[in-house]
């Protein structure tokens, strides 16, 4: 079928054009695409600072309704509403322990454009073109596995501000539910109030944390933080973030999670913390380094320091509580979004590096 979609061709730049798509494969679903989210990761893939093969349609927080099933698809039909996430294999062992976020072949899956058969999807005039994260979703339709399809009760409408639920906020709210684990009254502190550190200070106020602090440099970023949970804010310009963080907290925080992507502030994350502290790296891009005081840092504070992509989630599970917390009025991502028409997508992203919106979604 022929479908209209923003394709990358060189480095860096996009043009809208009609491209063809082929029918789904068994376990595979054809969705329409309501919105979808723009996210510093599309940006980091169409700009090569993650080897991503060109060309390549981008966009990989698509939520949409089902218009076809492949064989052997179970649990999805015609005209379910979904929120599109990350792919995974589903026959690794990491998989098969219900941890899809850490899937073997995740790589391949996310960056390489291809389905776990090793083919694509979408194509024009004989060349096959890739399909990032296993969606491709800056096109009004796509093919995606049935495995990254998450069916959701909620209407087309309110769908679309829920596009960063198979990403960004995912990525945030897991970071915090699901691997710190905080027990109510706990100290928190976020580096970096973009849309998966907003997430992730809702999911620490969800929590019961006592002390959540957002650390961020713009201050209309740091006044959303306090509307959506942060108990206390630190511009990172003005003072010492790490001083100023340990005077709040008493001497230090129990969690830490480091959203901005900025390596260097990934020292300023563990230094924050408090003895037996945990931090938890949820952005970073390409072969990003940073140095390490081990002993200091790590072993004499007995700290924990942890990766963790797309927040430790089984989407399956995690992103229907999401839904709920949601329309409990309990996770506000509402309040991170501004909507653009799909023709306007080069102005999404440009308001999104320039600080001005946190969460662009584009309207089909």
């Amino acid at each position: 079928m022929k479908v209209t979609a923003a394709v990358t061709r060189e480095k860096g730049k996009l043009a809208i054009e009609t491209v063809e798509l082929d029918p789904p494969k068994a376990s595979e679903v054809l969705v329409r695409i309501v919105a979808s989210g723009v996210c510093h990761t599309d940006s980091a893939g169409m700009n090569q600072l993650i080897p991503v093969a060109l060309p390549a349609i981008f966009g990989h927080e698509g939520v949409g309704v089902v218009e076809e099933v492949g064989i052997g698809v179970e649990g999805l039909k015609k005209g379910d509403r979904v929120i599109l996430t990350f792919p995974s294999c589903g026959t690794c062992r990491p998989c098969i322990e219900g941890k899809p976020y850490a899937c073997e072949i995740m790589n391949n899956l996310f960056f390489d454009g291809t389905y776990k058969d090793g083919t694509k999807r979408f194509h024009k005039d004989g060349e096959y073109i890739s399909s990032f994260f296993g969606q491709g979703a800056f096109a009004d339709h796509v093919v995606v596995d049935a495995r990254n399809a998450v069916k959701v009760d909620i209407d087309e409408e309110q769908l679309a501000y829920l596009c960063s639920l198979g990403c960004g906020v995912q990525t945030g709210a897991g970071s915090v539910l699901n691997r710190c684990k905080p027990e109510p009254g706990s100290s928190l502190v976020v580096f970096g109030c973009g849309g998966v550190g907003m997430a992730a200070i809702m999911a620490a106020k969800i929590a019961g944390c006592s002390t959540i602090i957002g650390v961020d440099v713009v201050p209309s970023r740091l006044q959303l933080a306090m509307e959506v949970g942060a108990t206390h804010v630190v511009n990172g310009k003005e003072c010492d973030a790490v001083e100023e963080i340990r005077k709040i907290t008493g001497g230090g925080a129990d969690f830490s999670i480091e959203c901005s992507g900025i390596p260097a502030l990934t020292l300023q994350a563990l230094s924050c913390l408090r003895r037996c502290g945990t931090c938890v790296v949820a952005s970073v891009t390409g072969d990003a380094e940073v140095p390490i005081a081990l002993e200091p840092l790590l072993m004499n504070k007995s700290v924990t320091l942890a990766g963790l992509p797309e927040g430790g989630s089984n989407p399956q599970v995690f992103i229907p509580q999401l839904v709920q917390f949601y329309k409990e009025g309990k996770l506000p991502v509402d309040k991170l979004v501004k909507f653009y028409d799909f023709k306007d997508i080069e102005q999404a992203f440009h308001d999104s590096h320039a600080g001005v919106t946190i969460k662009p979604i584009l309207r089909f």
